[in-house]
């Protein structure tokens, strides 16, 4: 692959920027903060357990349809162009929210969701690491780190719209305004690298599923991305009304979820910068060693200071699981093959995803007990955790 020159590439800070932007609407708000507004729309539109888990569902379902029809749009036209058309989709998705009541509508928006996500946050990554290959593991890093900014503001902003009344629109509206304005500022500042010239070398074989199939290591990463992706939307989807429920005020749980995001926002880059150094499988074991505490500690001992240990943990931990495993899955195929794999193994953690809301959303429905899923969360976590040791110790 012919190096980009470093004059012909965009400005490092302004293209990590509007990644952070982008990674705080297409996955915070269009996938995580629906966690914290679910209390509010559940009081005001009458809806279920089992109606609440479905819509967390179908967002998921409409993220898991979509990545690999995503990541080939971005191969024939562009990261740039598939991008905006995710911010779209999460405009669409957010404005439409802001009014709606019908319940097949919400489900219409909230696959825009999944969409928004799918189309956006894949190919955000793809884009960094074509423009930046050598730091790749830093501008990715960076790059998450607007996850946690993106917890931080919804944490700190959505309790206190959620207590008037219907103040869960208001919310929605609010990141229909961020979304426009992320749509923008990536229309000005985004641009694609100079396409590669085919290679000459026969010996260079064209990347492909099949390669991604073929290779252990990929195969054992993309099971545990699988355990990531239940395990962290059901901490996302109702961690927070487990709060609620034990009587933490909601404002106090809003905190801890604004905690969670200000570390995530350094402990990404901090993951990204020590995996480097200790081994990207390592650094997996690690963060999800103590992913598996931290969510058994409200379970044992369902009291504030527990919570507060909770939102802790996983908030220096959980952005730096994300960061290692896409490290690590790529660390065994050669880099024409690294966007495939990556692909691959979002199958694995969308399908968790689409899997998380509806097992917790049945399970809360049969027996209202928080406790018990997550303590099933929790072991599912220490599974990925052997899991995650054993694959660093083959590859």
């Amino acid at each position: 692959m012919t190096p980009i020159q470093a004059g012909a590439r965009p400005a490092l800070i302004p293209l990590v920027g509007i990644s952070m932007l982008c990674n705080v609407v297409t996955v915070v708000f269009a996938r995580l903060a629906y966690g914290l507004l679910l209390p509010g729309m559940q009081e005001s539109l009458q809806l279920s357990f089992t109606q609440a888990a479905l819509l967390g569902t179908v967002t998921a379902l409409g993220y898991l349809s979509l990545v690999l029809p995503a990541g080939m749009l971005a191969a024939r036209y562009g990261a740039r162009r598939t991008i905006l058309l995710g911010t779209g989709f999460a405009i669409l998705g957010f404005g439409g929210l802001s009014q709606a009541s019908s319940f097949p509508l919400l489900i219409g928006l909230m696959l825009c969701l999944g969409a928004a996500t799918a189309f956006s946050y894949t190919p955000m990554i793809s884009l960094l690491g074509a423009w930046y290959p050598e730091r790749r593991g830093t501008v990715i890093g960076l790059a998450n780190s607007g996850v946690g900014s993106g917890m931080f503001l919804t944490g700190a902003l959505v309790p206190m719209l959620t207590t008037q009344t219907e103040g869960w629109r208001q919310a929605w509206l609010l990141f229909a305004l961020i979304s426009l304005a992320c749509a923008l500022l990536a229309w000005r500042v985004l641009q694609d690298p100079p396409r590669m010239p085919r290679p000459d070398n026969p010996q260079i074989q064209p990347s492909g599923l099949g390669t991604a199939l073929r290779n252990r290591h990929v195969r054992s990463v993309a099971w545990i991305y699988g355990i990531i992706g239940v395990t962290y939307i059901l901490q996302s989807l109702f961690m927070y009304s487990f709060a609620l429920e034990t009587g933490i005020p909601a404002t106090s749980a809003g905190h801890l979820v604004a905690l969670m995001g200000i570390l995530s926002i350094f402990a990404s880059p901090g993951w990204g910068w020590a995996a480097d150094r200790i081994g990207h499988d390592r650094a997996l074991v690690i963060c999800m060693a103590l992913g598996a505490a931290g969510t058994l500690l409200p379970v044992l001992w369902p009291v504030y200071p527990a919570f507060l240990l909770h939102y802790f943990v996983l908030g220096a931990t959980t952005t730096g699981q994300f960061t290692s495993i896409l490290a690590a899955a790529t660390r065994t195929v050669s880099r024409e093959q690294a966007a495939v794999t990556i692909s691959f193994i979002t199958l694995f953690f969308a399908a968790g995803q689409l899997l998380g809301p509806s097992l917790g959303g049945l399970l809360l429905e049969k027996t209202h007990n928080f406790p018990l899923m997550f303590a099933l969360s929790s072991s599912l976590v220490a599974l990925g955790t052997v899991l995650s040791w054993r694959s660093g110790r083959r590859a």
